[in-house]
C-alpha cells in the first residue's frame, strides 16, 4: 500500500531491516479492517496527499480501531473526516550561517493538527529526514495522546530538515534563532506550546526560547523542556521513558505479572531509552540490551546502575558510539549493524518485556515473531510508532500485551503539561510531586484504554482502547463547538 517508510536507522540506531516497504499483505493482517465509511475516509486522506505514505500509516491504524465507535456512532463520522485535516500548515525559509560565514538555507515547519481541547502541543524535531509527511504522522498521533493525558492539550508538530550534529554550538544557536524568528508569531502560551523532539534538547530549547523572549518581549512559558533555572519541571527529562515503564507495570500487573526478575530488552540509547531502564532497575528489572546507529549491545549480567550511568555519560556528554560499552564491560558482546540486514538480531534476545525506544518502523513482522518465538510477555513502544502493522498483528494474534506509543509514551508530553500548569502558577513542584502525578497519569491512561477496549468488544486490545478513547473525548469537544 505504501511506496516508502521514513528510513532514519543511520541516525537513531536500529537496524534498517524495518525500513522496507509496508505492502498490501501488511493491511490485510489488521485486526480491524476497515469497513465501506472509513475506506472512503482513508481514500479521500492519500487522494489528497498522495506522497505522504507516513501519514497514511497512522491514519490507517486509527481508522481501523474506529470502526466499531462509528458503528455506535454515526454523528461522529463529520468528526472523523475533519480531525484527518491539519488545522492549520505553516512551512518556512530558514536562512542561517556557519562558521565559515557561508549562508544555508532550511526549510521549517508547524503542524497545528487539533486544539478542539486545549492550545496545540507537541514537539520540535530537527533531523535531515523531517518533511511535511512524518510531522503529520506525529501531530495525528500526538492528538489522540495528548486527549489520552487527560490534560487539555491539543495536538501539533514541527521541526525542521536542519541537521544539528557536526555542528557547533554558535551555528546550532544562529538556527535556532533564525527558525524562531518566523515561527514565534505562529505560538503562544495559550496558542501553540512546542517542546523537543529528536535534534532538540535543552541546548536547543534554550536558544529558542531566548530569541522568543526577545522578540514578544514577555517571559511566559511557551516552550516546554526548559531549563530548572527558567522555568522547567523537575522529572521532565526523564518523563517518557519513566511513564513507560509506569504503563508497562500496569499492563503485566493485569496478567498477575510485574518487572520483579524479568529480562527486558530495550532499544536505543537516547534520553527514552536511558530513564526507561533506569526505572526498570527501580522495579527490580533487568535490562540486558541497548543500541545506536552502530548496532547494539547486549549484556548478559544485566545493564546495572553503573554501566547505565557510564552509558548516560558516553552519550549525554562525550558523544561516542554504543560498541564503546562492549570494550569497558567483559560481560557484554557488540553487534554491529549490517547495510541491508535480515532483521535486527536485538529483537532476537530471550526477555520477558520489550521495549523499543528507538525510532518508527523499527519492528517488523519477522523481528515480532522472533519475540514471541522467545516468548516474549510484553511490549510497550517507547518511540512513536516502532511497530508496523504487522508487527502489531503478531502480537495481538499471539496473546502478547502490546502497548501503543500515543498511550505507553504519554508520560513526556503528560510532563510537558505539568510544566506549563507550574508555568502558569508561578511555581514549581518538588521532584517527588511530579513524579507521583506522572505515575497517576499513566495508571489513568492504561485503566482508560483497558476499559474502552472492553467495552467495545475488544478485550486487552490496547491499540483500539487507546485511539477510541483518545478519540471519544475529541470528538465530544468538536462536536460542541460545531465541528469548526
Amino acid at each position: 500500500m505504501f511506496n516508502e517508510l521514513f528510513n532514519p536507522y543511520h541516525s537513531k540506531g536500529v537496524s534498517q531491516s524495518s525500513a522496507r516497504p509496508i505492502t498490501s499483505q501488511d493491511s490485510e493482517t489488521l485486526v480491524n479492517p476497515m469497513d465501506n465509511t472509513m475506506k472512503k475516509v482513508y481514500d479521500s486522506v492519500i487522494a489528497r496527499d498522495p506522497n505522504q505514505p507516513e501519514f497514511h500509516q497512522a491514519v490507517e491504524e486509527v481508522l481501523e480501531s474506529l470502526v466499531p465507535v462509528i458503528q455506535a456512532h454515526p454523528e461522529y463520522l463529520p468528526v472523523v473526516e475533519s480531525m484527518v485535516e491539519a488545522e492549520r500548515i505553516i512551512q518556512f525559509r530558514v536562512p542561517w550561517y556557519d562558521d565559515s560565514g557561508k549562508l544555508n538555507v532550511n526549510r521549517g515547519f508547524r503542524i497545528q493538527m487539533n486544539s478542539a481541547i486545549g492550545p496545540y502541543k507537541g514537539g520540535l524535531r530537527f533531523h535531515p529526514s523531517v518533511n511535511q509527511s512524518i510531522l503529520k504522522f506525529l501531530a495525528f498521533e500526538q492528538v489522540f495522546k495528548n486527549s489520552l493525558t487527560g490534560l487539555p492539550m491539543g495536538g501539533g508538530k514541527g521541526g525542521s530538515d536542519f541537521d544539528p550534529k557536526g555542528k557547533t554550538d554558535a551555528e546550532v544557536m544562529r538556527f535556532c534563532q533564525s527558525f524562531m524568528m518566523e515561527l514565534w508569531r505562529h505560538i503562544g502560551a495559550n496558542l501553540d506550546v512546542p517542546a523537543g523532539d529528536i535534534g532538540v534538547g535543552g541546548r536547543e530549547i534554550g536558544f529558542l526560547f531566548g530569541m522568543y523572549k526577545k522578540l514578544a518581549n514577555e517571559f511566559t512559558g511557551v516552550l516546554t523542556g526548559k531549563g530548572i533555572s527558567y522555568g522547567g519541571s523537575l522529572i521532565r527529562p526523564e518523563a517518557t521513558g519513566y511513564g513507560l515503564v509506569y504503563f508497562a507495570r500496569e499492563m503485566l500487573a493485569t496478567k498477575n505479572k510485574s518487572f520483579e526478575g524479568a529480562t527486558v530488552s530495550i532499544s536505543g540509547s537516547g534520553n527514552v531509552a536511558q530513564f526507561a531502564c533506569e526505572k526498570v532497575l527501580d522495579l527490580g528489572g533487568k535490562p540486558v540490551t541497548m543500541s545506536d546507529s552502530s548496532g547494539f549491545i547486549y549484556d548478559s549480567e544485566g545493564i546495572d546502575r553503573e554501566k547505565l550511568s557510564w552509558i548516560m555519560d558516553l552519550k549525554n556528554n562525550r558523544r561516542g558510539r554504543i560498541s564503546e560499552y562492549a570494550e569497558k564491560y567483559s560481560s557484554s558482546t557488540f553487534t554491529a549493524s549490517e547495510p541491508e540486514p535480515a532483521s535486527n538480531g536485538l529483537w532476537n534476545v530471550n526477555v520477558d518485556v520489550a521495549l523499543p525506544c528507538a525510532t518508527q518502523n523499527e519492528i517488523n513482522g519477522e523481528e515480532a515473531e522472533m519475540l514471541v518465538n522467545n516468548q516474549v510477555m510484553a511490549v510497550a513502544e517507547g518511540a512513536n510508532m516502532p511497530c508496523t502493522p504487522e508487527a502489531v498483528e503478531v502480537f495481538l494474534s499471539n496473546g502478547v500485551m502490546f502497548a501503543p506509543g500515543k498511550a505507553s509514551n504519554a508520560g513526556g508530553v503528560a510532563t510537558s503539561g505539568l510544566e506549563m500548569s507550574q508555568n502558569s502558577l508561578r511555581y514549581n513542584w518538588t521532584r517527588e510531586e511530579v513524579d507521583s502525578k506522572l505515575d497517576q497519569i499513566m495508571v489513568n491512561i492504561h485503566k482508560n484504554a483497558a476499559e474502552t477496549a472492553e467495552k467495545y468488544g475488544m478485550p486487552d486490545n490496547y491499540v483500539a482502547g487507546a485511539n477510541i478513547a483518545g478519540f471519544l473525548k475529541i470528538a465530544e469537544a468538536m462536536t460542541a463547538q460545531g465541528l469548526i
